[in-house]
């Protein structure tokens, strides 16, 4: 039997190491064989790496762009390059990972002596085009359960309800990694003198309702009118009902939705004309968010269906998303279907 989930302990880990952490939850799975819980902390591992580039980035002549450009079309950073070559140098090692998609690469890197029956998905440095102006990025992931041999790409192009587990790490004022199974979400913070994440947000429970919208209004000429009216609406007075909204939006997606989700409120990314099936990756960016905020008790919406509900067509799908406190996302649902 493979394991596919745990629990957390019974009291209270505050202060628990990410491994100690995930160790007991390994504990409470009968059958456990230790893949799940060793590729676990293999991303951990890559995260530790990885925001240690990150913060000597300036002083080690890897900011700037490599002159390339992504399967996105999209300009490649060089710490793109190294987070995403850090990811599949360390998932490769020990045979629990049978294959990486990545945002960065065309297609799937797979490793075909591999054992360990799970697949990842990662933006591997999400937000990158901030890099140079020191605005907090981030990295995404989702690991899925490889049900079918041999891998192909077909593996991995399953709805993000079937992810096993996904999370975030934010490289900010400090850096936290933020995790769920789908039963609860928790974050465990970096200290960098011990070398070691340690559990700081225990059980996170996004907000029923906030006071915060996150969009990009540049966007708001291409945008539907029932949109329009929302962002009307969030910002138009009502004491009773909170309003109006403050505004908060940084444009590094990792950053908004980890404010979302700690605060509550909404951060969206509807379709728009310039856009029509949306803007961000299914696999990479809004799969493993919707998954972690409905985790939390928050909702994640294309602005007209659940996010985990979308099958991508390939590995670069992309889809609408609007993820935040369950009120809120219901009211821009209500205004999106008109």
């Amino acid at each position: 039997m493979t394991q596919t989930s745990w629990t957390p302990p019974d009291s209270s880990a505050a202060g628990a190491t990410l491994e100690t952490f995930i160790l007991e939850g390994m504990f409470k799975v009968p059958g456990a064989t230790g893949a799940f819980t060793s590729l676990l902390n293999q991303i951990g591992l890559a995260a530790k790496l990885i925001a240690n580039r990150v913060r000597r980035a300036g002083l080690a002549d890897v900011l700037g762009w490599t002159g390339d450009t992504n399967v996105q079309g999209e300009s490649v950073q060089k710490l793109d390059v190294i987070s995403n070559d850090t990811f599949i140098a360390v998932l490769r090692r020990r045979g629990h990972c049978m294959g990486i998609a990545s945002e960065e690469l065309d297609d799937a890197v797979l490793f075909p002596h591999a054992t360990g029956g799970y697949l990842v998905t990662v933006d591997p440095l999400d937000g990158s085009s901030n890099i140079d102006v020191d605005i907090s990025i981030g990295t995404i992931f989702g690991i899925l359960r490889a049900d079918s041999r041999p891998i192909t790409t077909a593996s991995f192009l399953k709805p993000g309800r079937e992810f096993s587990a996904a999370g975030y790490v934010i490289y900010g004022s400090s850096t936290v990694l933020v995790m769920t199974t789908g039963e609860g979400v928790h974050g465990f913070t970096w200290d960098p003198g011990a070398g070691e994440f340690f559990l700081s947000h225990e059980n996170i429970r996004c907000p029923q309702k906030g006071n915060l919208y996150s969009v990009n209004e540049g966007n708001a000429s291409r945008w539907t009118p029932g949109v329009r009216a929302w962002n009307e609406h969030v910002k138009s007075v009502d004491v009773a009902d909170g309003r109006p909204y403050s505004q908060r939006y940084v444009g590094s997606l990792v950053a908004d939705a980890h404010r979302t989700l700690l605060k509550g409120g909404i951060f969206a990314y509807p379709a728009d004309t310039k856009s029509p099936e949306g803007k961000l990756r299914l696999l990479y960016e809004a799969g493993p968010m919707a998954f972690i905020f409905e985790a939390a008790g928050g909702s994640a919406s294309t602005g007209t269906g659940r996010v985990l509900d979308v099958v991508p067509q390939t590995l670069h799908s992309r889809c609408p998303l609007i993820i935040g406190s369950r009120s809120d996302v219901a009211t821009f649902e209500r205004f999106s279907r008109g």
